[in-house]
C-alpha cells in the first residue's frame, strides 16, 4: 500500500481556495460582459497596473519588440516553433477527409474543417513565457485557423519584447498587451474594440483556467490548463539530486503547482527531499518553488512499479517525467496523463520550450478524459451524407420510418414517408409507419 513520506495540504483547503476563485471569476466575467471595454480597462489597470486607450498592439510598436531582441535570440524563438510547427504538420497529415459507400447508393463522409478565430493567451506575469505562442499560434497556423488573437499580459510595465517576437513570427494576426480573466473574457465575449473569437486556447494561473471553464459552451475551449503539475516516476537507476531538479523546475511556476515524486525506493525519496532542500537554498527563484513544495509536494512511495502505475493513473498529471529501468512499462500502460517524458535524457523543461510536442496540458485531472493541445484541437469533424439512388432511399426510408415511429415522432417518420412515396412507389398513409 502506498505510504506518504510528504503530503500536501489538505483537500479542504484547496476546495475553499477554488471556491474563493469560482466567486471572484463569475463577478469578473459579468462586469465584462455588462460593461465591456470600461470593464476591461478598470481591471488591467486594478490587476496589472496597465492602461492605454487601444490594448492592440501597432505594427510600430511589434517592430519595436523585434528590435530589442539579439539575432540569436530571434533564431532560438524561430528554431523552436519550427519544431513545433513540424510535428504539428505530422499530426495534421494523419488525419484525413473521409467519404465510402456504406450501402449501395448511399454516400457517408467527413471533412475535417479549422475553426474560423481562435483567441491564444500566453501568461507573462511572472515570467515572459513566449513558448506558449508556439504552442497556440503555430499549431492554430498548421490547422488553418483563418484568424487568430493573441492576448498576453504586460511584463514589468510593458509588452514583453519576446512574447510580442513569439507571438508575430508564429503567425498572430492581432496581438493585444492584456492579461488575466479580462484578457479571456474580452477574446470570448467581445467588447466594443475587441471582436469576439470562436475558440479560447492556451495555458494560464487558477483565474485564467477558471474563466475558461465558466465560458466554455459559450466559446470553445481546449482543455483546462491550470497551474502547472509535474509527477516524477522514478527507481534507484536515478538519484535524488535530478529528481529534485525536475520537481522544482516546475514548481517554480507558480505557488499552486503540484510536484509530485512517486518511487518504490525509500532511500531515493529520502535522498530527494534533501536535494530540494539543499536546492531552494541557492534557485534563485526559490521564494515561488518552496511555497509550492510546501503546500503542494508530495513523496509517495510504493511497493512495487505495478503500484507505481496505479497512483500514477490516480493522480493523472499534466507532465509525467519517467525514469526508472523500465519505462516502457510505464509507456505502454498508463493511461491518465498529459504527456510523458521517458528516461532521464529528456525533461519536462524540453517538452516546455522547444523539443515540439505541444505543452498546454490537461490539468485537475483532466488527463483523465482528454489529452492536451495538438492541431486536432482546432479541427471540427464534420459528417455529410449523400444517396444516390432511388432505390437506396427506399430502402433506407423503410427502416427510418418504422424507427421513427417506435419513437412516436410521426414527423420525423413523414421525413421518410414523403421519400417511400415519391422514389419507393409506395402508398403509406400519413402518420403511419412503413410496412
Amino acid at each position: 500500500m502506498a505510504r506518504w513520506l510528504k503530503s500536501s495540504i489538505a483537500a479542504a483547503q484547496k476546495a475553499e481556495a477554488d471556491a474563493r476563485v469560482r466567486a471572484t471569476v463569475e463577478g469578473l466575467l459579468d462586469d465584462i460582459a455588462k460593461r465591456g471595454d470600461a470593464a476591461v480597462r478598470e481591471l488591467s489597470v486594478k490587476f496589472d497596473g496597465w492602461d492605454r486607450a487601444d490594448y492592440r498592439l501597432t505594427d510600430a510598436e511589434i517592430r519595436d519588440c523585434l528590435s530589442q531582441l539579439s539575432a540569436r535570440d530571434l533564431d532560438d524563438i524561430r528554431f523552436a516553433q519550427e519544431q513545433v510547427r513540424n510535428f504539428a504538420q505530422h499530426q495534421k497529415a494523419a488525419l484525413r477527409d473521409i467519404e465510402v459507400e456504406t450501402l449501395p447508393g448511399v454516400v457517408l463522409g467527413h471533412k475535417n474543417i479549422p475553426v474560423n478565430s481562435v483567441g491564444c493567451y500566453v501568461p507573462g506575469g511572472k515570467y515572459p513565457l513566449l513558448a506558449s505562442a508556439h504552442m497556440s499560434v503555430v499549431t492554430a497556423k498548421v490547422a488553418g485557423v483563418k484568424r487568430i488573437v493573441t492576448c498576453a499580459p504586460p511584463y514589468q510595465g510593458r509588452p514583453a519584447p519576446a512574447i510580442v517576437a513569439a507571438q508575430h513570427l508564429a503567425g498572430a494576426d492581432v496581438i493585444y498587451c492584456l492579461g488575466g480573466v479580462q484578457a479571456v473574457g474580452a477574446m470570448a465575449l467581445g467588447t466594443q474594440s475587441i471582436q469576439a473569437v470562436d475558440m479560447l486556447v492556451g495555458p494560464g494561473n487558477a483565474y485564467v483556467a477558471e474563466a475558461k471553464r465558466q465560458l466554455f459552451g459559450r466559446v470553445g475551449i481546449d482543455l483546462f490548463a491550470g497551474p502547472t503539475e509535474t509527477l516524477v516516476i522514478a527507481d534507484d537507476t536515478v538519484d535524488g539530486e535530478i529528481c529534485a531538479t525536475d520537481l522544482l523546475g516546475q514548481a517554480e511556476h507558480g505557488p499552486t503547482s503540484p510536484a509530485i515524486l512517486l518511487t518504490d525506493s525509500e532511500k531515493l525519496a529520502r535522498d530527494t527531499m534533501r536535494e530540494v532542500e539543499r536546492l531552494l537554498a541557492i534557485l534563485p527563484t526559490a521564494e515561488i518553488a518552496a511555497k509550492a513544495w510546501a503546500d503542494y509536494g508530495e513523496v509517495i512511495l510504493c511497493a512495487d512499479k505495478a503500484e507505481m502505475l496505479k497512483e500514477a493513473d490516480r493522480i493523472a498529471s499534466e507532465h509525467v517525467q519517467v525514469m526508472t529501468a523500465d519505462d516502457d512499462f510505464f509507456l505502454n500502460n498508463m493511461t491518465n496523463y498529459g504527456a510523458l517524458f521517458l528516461g532521464p535524457r529528456t525533461n519536462v523543461s524540453y517538452g516546455d520550450k522547444v523539443i515540439g510536442t505541444n505543452h498546454t496540458l490537461p490539468t485537475l485531472g483532466a488527463a483523465r478524459y482528454t489529452g492536451g493541445l495538438w492541431v486536432g484541437k482546432f479541427l471540427k469533424t464534420c459528417t455529410y451524407q449523400r444517396v444516390l439512388t432511388d432505390e437506396a432511399s427506399a430502402m433506407v426510408g423503410a427502416y427510418c420510418s418504422r424507427l421513427c415511429m417506435l419513437e412516436g415522432f410521426v414527423g420525423h417518420a413523414e421525413q421518410a414517408n414523403i421519400r417511400l412515396r415519391r422514389y419507393g412507389g409506395r402508398n403509406i398513409p400519413y402518420g403511419t409507419a412503413a410496412p
